[in-house]
């Protein structure tokens, strides 16, 4: 089984590679121009959009012409990455399939009716479920507008005339550069501008929807392409305003802020969703309203972070101020600050030259750390913006190609839609600073009935919460906070200083001073509660893979988002891991350079965003948004977080280990179908299946059986090529690969024919110890962690079950 993960690895990397840049030589990086200034536009030639059109949304709250075209650009500007997501069609090789994902296709397991229970999608209201294949979309089953409602403003090509590229304006309309709504929140329908004559002729609706031997294909061409703006991930119901069916809500139940919290990934990027496909398998381990933003320019870590929520940014910018100072350096000079945009006032402050930022931490490993208006221009390259550019940097989904680092300076001088997207987030800013404000149990429907009205309950909930949860939960601390004040501490001797700083919180002088702060009644008012800097995840005792990520480190992908500070961060020292068959306990040395932090999560509506933890592993989920499922999910989440005993447990070690880890639900194999396998391949079919019978059949290639209950870490999490700086180490790690390779084929040449799970697992069984010592995350256990205030956290006395009571019920008003 494992030589079936090594081995899918190595095959998807190398048709993944071919499929997506096929036979010739791609083009060096920093060299290659985006379709919209190949076709002649710049940046001024994409004005923002300033149509009111979502008035409704985030509770009618009343905007100014440029906060409008704030909340229109992160609704519905996509900046051209249509192509970056058809790409991801054939890279995924046909599991992923906007285009599917949008139709009502009756062989489909999803439609318009069962979007949201299914996919976890919000339903654009003003459209009906297509019946039949629509003439007018080149027969393909896509929603249909209702007459009764308005139409799209967006979608208006003499306003906002899109790039004339390919067959835009010869056989297909030239369309608007927001495109078209297709009735899912944050997906846009674009023309394809390879959509030519022949592939018109070439085009069949029925067989799209029917027929794997036409739609299995690197080489089909559909007639649109899918854009998708920041909406599709962070828009959901407005928990104080919920609809009375989620599949057909309306503007009003909706908030452009919350998340994607019901969000099934596994579902979205393999649109069969089998379970006997691994990669299936790989994505169900992303619950509910969590996605691996790292995904696509992967770094050999599964990495599930849950969809965050934007709340209070101005509270957030506050404690920025406080702590938040960082250096720039190199390609990170790049960004764009809010003193490129105005001349004075509070926004300011947050940049002084040539290289001090103060900075919010978005991403939950608090890498993303060169200033706001930076932090939102990375989420549009991650989404596709200039993926001309950002592909060249890697493999997409299955690595195998040293990552470099895109550069700002590139997107500045060859992507008209990456400064077009520059120039357009500080209104996007302007925006979230209106638009995030808290939303109240208090003001939900029936809310009010899971509030307690004891006051000595909420007293002592208070207190509580000011002597265990605030100093990483509130961004109202006392001053001077020792090891952190003045300005905050980053950089090699960040570690002394969180010392000092967590040393301080246990003495009776914090405690009482933050007993003053808290019970203040305007505690909670512009309270962002987080603290926003880094924790250590020795502390926390959280899965390690989250702090592990290195896309941000120096000479990632994210080089140029990510602060000097940052990547001059010491190691946090070692933390626990266990062996995933056997239970084994041993330490792991966490690395130097930026990894090995997590910011706090901030506990505003914490009643409505569980479950909990950064992977949502810790509570029930509820596929309900409202107000009664809400609290449901959330008093069972809240009592595991304060009660570990009660979390999930691993079925096959039990108590052997603290949590529960994820692992195959069925026998699984990786399946790559014959129309995405590189023609050369595809000619020598027949003799490969042949000679080579256990990868090659099935006009395709399968790999497996994977037998159900594979720890699905084991296979994902394997580094097959180092980013170790020195040579010689990176030469070693590849021999070390390359000897696992040998080892894998000689336990392959011992299975019989058929093998069963049982007889696999023992075959690979002595290869155990070598996968793990390969791997970039040994750490499987999900929902580990947080112990604070339970007889698991050893440093303080666990709190009385009385205490923990009287928390959650303070926490329900936040």
């Amino acid at each position: 089984m494992f030589a079936d993960g090594l081995r899918s690895n190595a095959v998807l990397t190398m048709i993944a590679a071919m499929c997506l840049l096929g036979c010739g030589r791609p083009p060096e990086p920093g060299h290659v121009q985006d379709e919209a200034m190949v076709a002649g536009r710049t940046a001024e030639s994409f004005p923002p959009a300033d149509e009111d059109y979502f008035h409704d949304v985030d509770g009618g709250i009343a905007l100014t012409p440029d906060e409008v075209k704030g909340r229109d650009m992160w609704l519905v500007w996509t900046g051209g990455n249509d192509r970056f997501w058809e790409k991801m069609t054939v890279a995924s090789v046909g599991n992923f399939d906007l285009l599917k994902t949008i139709s009502s296709n009756s062989n489909l397991k999803f439609s318009r009716d069962n979007r949201w229970i299914y996919l976890g999608l919000v339903n654009e209201p003003c459209f009906d479920k297509a019946t039949g294949p629509d003439p007018n979309r080149y027969g393909l089953w896509l929603d249909k507008r209702r007459p009764d409602c308005a139409t799209d403003p967006f979608d208006n090509e003499k306003k906002y005339p899109g790039v004339q590229i390919g067959a835009r304006g010869k056989n297909l309309p030239v369309g608007s550069y927001y495109g078209a709504p297709t009735g899912v929140v944050g997906l846009r329908l674009f023309p394809n501008p390879d959509f030519d004559e022949a592939a018109e002729q070439k085009w069949d609706p029925v067989k799209y929807y029917n027929d794997p031997s036409y739609y299995q294909s690197k080489d089909l061409i559909r007639p649109y392409r899918v854009g998708m703006s920041c909406a599709f991930c962070h828009v959901g119901p407005n928990p104080t305003k919920p609809p009375a069916d989620p599949e057909k809500p309306k503007w009003e139940n909706l908030s452009s802020n919350v998340g994607a919290q019901y969000f099934w990934v596994d579902r979205i990027w393999t649109w069969p969703a089998s379970p006997e496909n691994y990669i299936y398998q790989l994505l169900h381990t992303s619950r509910p309203g969590t996605l691996d933003t790292s995904l696509v320019s992967s770094d050999y870590i599964n990495n599930p972070r849950s969809m965050n929520a934007v709340y209070a940014l101005s509270s957030r910018l506050e404690i920025a101020k406080r702590w938040g100072k960082e250096a720039l350096a190199g390609g990170g000079l790049n960004n764009k600050q809010f003193n490129d945009y105005v001349a004075e006032g509070p926004l300011t402050q947050f940049f002084e030259k040539p290289s001090t930022v103060w900075t919010p931490h978005v991403l939950k490993d608090g890498s993303d750390s060169v200033g706001a208006l930076g932090a939102l221009n990375r989420v549009y390259l991650n989404i596709g913006v200039f993926s001309e550019e950002w592909l060249l940097h890697f493999n997409p989904l299955v690595g195998g190609k040293p990552i470099t680092p895109i550069e700002i300076s590139s997107a500045e001088k060859n992507s008209s839609y990456w400064r077009a997207t520059e120039a357009q987030t500080p209104d996007m800013a302007l925006f979230f600073f209106k638009s995030t404000a808290p939303h109240h149990l208090k003001d939900a429907p029936g809310g009010g009935t899971y509030l307690t009205s004891d006051k000595s309950t909420l007293e002592r909930g208070k207190v509580v919460f000011a002597e265990r949860c605030a100093r990483c939960h509130s961004s109202k601390l006392p001053t001077p906070a020792p090891g952190l004040d003045p300005q905050g501490c980053a950089g090699p001797g960040y570690l002394a200083c969180w010392n000092r700083y967590w040393s301080w919180t246990k003495t009776d002088d914090f405690k009482q001073k933050m007993r003053q702060i808290v019970l203040a009644d305007d505690f909670l008012d512009n309270n962002y509660l987080s603290a926003d800097f880094r924790v250590p995840v020795t502390l926390l005792q959280t899965n390690a893979c989250s702090p592990l990520a290195t896309n941000a480190i120096g000479g990632n992908i994210w080089d140029n988002f990510s602060t000097q500070s940052y990547k001059d961060l010491p190691s946090v020292g070692t933390v626990t891991v266990y062996n995933p068959f056997t239970g084994e306990p041993r330490a792991y040395q966490m690395p130097a350079g930026g990894r090995g932090y997590t910011r706090p999560a901030s506990l505003i509506s914490a009643w409505s965003t569980a479950p909990f933890l950064q992977n949502n592993s810790v509570g029930k989920f509820n596929p309900s948004p409202s107000v009664d499922a809400r609290m449901k999910s959330f008093q069972d989440s809240i009592e595991q977080m304060l009660w570990p005993e009660r979390r999930d447990k691993d079925p096959v070690l039990g108590n052997k280990i603290p949590g529960v880890i994820d692992r195959t639900t069925a026998q699984s194999y990786l399946w790559v179908a014959a129309g995405y396998l590189p023609d050369f391949l595809h000619n020598l079919q027949g003799p490969l299946e042949r000679f080579f019978p256990s990868v090659f059949g099935d006009g395709g290639v399968k790999i497996g059986p994977i037998p159900k209950g594979t720890p699905v870490d084991l296979l994902a999490n394997l580094e097959l090529i180092s980013e170790a700086p020195e040579p010689a180490t990176r030469a070693e790690h590849q021999l070390e690969v390359a000897g696992l390779v040998l080892d894998i084929k000689g336990a392959l040449e011992k299975l019989p024919k058929g093998a069963t799970d049982e007889q696999a697992r023992q075959a690979f069984a002595p290869l155990v110890g070598k996968l793990l010592a390969l791997s970039k995350c040994p750490d499987f256990v999900v929902n580990r962690g947080h112990y604070f205030g339970s007889d698991q956290f050893t440093e303080e006395p666990g709190l009385s079950d009385t205490d923990k009571r009287a928390l959650i019920e303070y926490i329900k008003n936040f």
